[in-house]
This record gives structure tokens, C-alpha cells and sequence, in this order.
């Protein structure tokens, strides 16, 4: 969710104040953000990321080993420096355990894929010291998201969303011609995610499927192609969720559904996160009645594409995010009438 600049000055240390006094701003922010979610009317909330810096930088609360800058625009830079070391755990599952707290609806927690921490923080001059080769890192990685993963299952969180991506820049036709094998590098990616949730029962694994609409949102290139080229890889995942982007061009049409695995619940990307744009409650429902007419419609959960503000730099205001939850909400009510519930 987006972050107003009280929130935003809070976590980057712009105010000073003590850790007593921090946390109590903190709850309080995240009391409200949830509130939001409440109203709009939706069935599962997180609590915005608001407590982190950085939706992939988080890694740098479980593990030792990173070096912490800061981009020209502001954005937290996290860069792998040294091997990775044991550091205290549970910092994402604490956000679980406070939502929890103060709401009886479903909770998301969210963790980003080994693969993508690979892509972001590993630079090949000040990782080599520590880690030459890049998938030695993001093997590494795997333990450090596993451990937090069984500590968000014992805190409550009814899915654990691990966001990916990196996975998703193989459906890109430029991206994999700068592989000597995209497939192998794609396999390496599913595998790892394999290996972050082997054993772990008891809750709803999701992988969603970005097609860099964060990227969108901050003005970046994104990147495009059908998700046929990866479909292999998703069929092998040991996840019981896949979210995929459905507005962003070039995603292809809803007909690739049919490739997946029955069994996988399909969270559709129905609502667009670019800033300003806000789809009314008929546009939502009518991309979902275009997925219905190919997949079971009871396998079908509603999403945005994609977080709201990705990357702390992002400037969406909140009562845009709450009018597209509201739409969405609103949508579901439609489509659950014309489903038979």
C-alpha cells in the first residue's frame, strides 16, 4: 500500500525519535492502513509493508552479510558483501502477529523469491569477495526465507505470498536471449522456491507472478511477453496459488490458464495499479468473466496486478489504492451474485 511521508519519514530515520516511540507511530500507521483495507470491503489484508524499507531489502532484517546505500532518488539500495549469517528472525512474521491483533480477516505476509534477491543484490564487484558465483548466493538465501516462513505459518498468516518478479522476466523474448539457456536459469529460479517451502504444511503458499507493474508505476521500462515460456517452471511449483498480471500489455490472454495445473487456485491480476488510473467495478468483473469462460470460476481469486507503491520512492496517494479496493470488492460482490456465490 502507499506510504504517506509521515510513514515514509518514520522508516528511513528522518525522525528522531526512540524505538518505544517509533513502534508506537509504527502500530499506529499500520492500524490505519488496515482500517483502509477493512473498509473498501476486501477479504484478505496485509499490513502495507509499512514496516520495511524495501520489499526485497527486508532480507537484510534476517541475515548478516549486507551493505545498505542509497539510489540518487532516494530508494534503499541493498548490495550482498559479505557470507551470510544467522541474524535474528521473525521480523516479517511480527507483522503478522500485530495484524493478527487487530483484524479477523485472512492475512497475507509476503517474502521475496530467492531468485529475485539474486538479481537485485548480487553486483558482480562487491559480491565476488563473498559470493563469485551469483546462485551460491541465492542458495544461501534459501534457509534465511524458509526459517521466517515457518515462523509466519506459528504467527497466523493464512497465505505467504512469495513475490517473484524475477521467474516472470523469462516470458520476455529480449530477456532470455541474454541467457545461453533461459530455460535452465528459469528451473534454477522454481527450484528454489521448491526448496523454500518443502514441508511446510498448514498454510497457502502463493507465487505471484509480476510483470514489473512496479516498474510501471515508477515510470521504469517494464518488460513483456504471454507467460506460455514459463508455464513448465509454474507447473512444478510446490505452491497451491499463482497470482498472475493480466492489464499490463502484451500479458497475453487468459487462454494460458488452461496449461496450469487444476489444482492451482489462479489469483487474477483484474485491477490496474498504474497511478491515476482507476477501473470502474463493471471493467474488473468483465476480465474475470473473460477468465471464468476458461478455468473454473471457484478457482479464481481477484487481485491487483501488483502492490500499489512498490519501492519506497513511489508516489500513489492512499485514497487512490482505497477506490481501486473498493471497485474490487464491489466487483466481487457483482461476480459472486452472477456465479451463484
Amino acid at each position: 500500500m502507499p506510504r504517506s511521508d509521515f510513514v515514509k519519514d518514520l522508516i528511513m530515520g528522518d525522525a528522531d525519535v526512540s524505538p518505544e516511540e517509533y513502534e508506537k507511530r509504527m502500530d499506529a500507521a499500520v492500524r490505519y492502513i488496515v482500517a483502509v483495507q477493512e473498509q473498501a470491503g476486501i477479504d484478505v489484508v496485509t499490513d502495507g509493508e509499512w514496516r520495511r524499507k524495501s520489499y526485497i531489502g527486508v532480507i537484510a532484517e534476517l541475515a548478516h552479510g549486507f551493505e545498505l546505500s542509497r539510489a540518487a532518488d532516494g530508494r534503499p539500495m541493498t548490495v550482498v558483501t559479505e557470507r551470510l549469517a544467522p541474524k535474528t528472525p521473525g521480523f516479517i512474521a511480527r507483522e503478522v502477529t500485530f495484524v493478527k491483533s487487530i483484524t479477523s480477516k485472512q492475512i497475507k505476509a509476503t517474502l521475496p523469491s530467492p531468485a529475485l534477491l539474486g538479481e537485485r543484490m548480487w553486483d558482480a564487484v562487491k559480491s565476488a569477495k563473498a559470493y563469485p558465483n551469483r546462485d551460491d548466493f541465492v542458495r544461501d538465501c534459501v534457509p534465511v526465507l524458509r526459517r521466517e516462513a515457518e515462523l509466519l505459518k506459528e504467527a497466523g498468516a493464512d497465505i505467504i505470498q512469495i513475490d517473484d518478479p524475477h521467474l516472470c522476466l523469462f516470458v520476455d523474448a529480449d530477456v532470455r536471449s541474454q541467457y545461453d539457456d533461459p530455460d535452465r536459469a528459469a528451473d534454477f529460479a522454481a527450484d528454489m522456491i521448491n526448496q523454500l517451502v518443502d514441508g511446510i504444511t498448514g498454510v497457502k503458499f502463493a507465487e505471484h507472478l509480476c510483470r514489473r507493474a512496479g516498474a510501471r508505476v515508477r515510470g521504469d521500462a517494464g518488460h513483456q511477453g504471454c507467460f506460455d515460456p514459463i508455464i513448465g517452471q509454474l507447473n512444478r511449483l510446490n505452491v497451491q496459488h499463482i497470482t498472475m498480471e493480466f492489464t499490463a500489455p502484451g500479458s497475453g490472454d487468459f487462454e494460458v490458464l488452461k496449461q496450469l495445473r487444476e489444482d492451482f487456485e489462479i489469483g487474477l491480476g483484474c485491477v490496474d495499479v498504474m497511478p491515476g488510473k482507476i477501473d470502474d467495478p463493471e471493467t474488473i468483473a468483465a476480465r474475470v468473466r473473460k477468465a471464468a469462460a476458461v478455468i473454473d470460476p471457484k478457482r479464481i481469486t481477484m487481485n491487483p496486478d501488483c502492490g500499489f507503491a512498490p519501492g519506497s520512492g513511489a508516489v500513489v496517494p492512499i485514497d487512490e489504492a482505497y477506490q481501486k479496493l473498493r471497485n474490487e470488492a464491489e466487483a466481487a460482490r457483482m461476480l459472486r451474485e452472477e456465479f451463484g456465490g
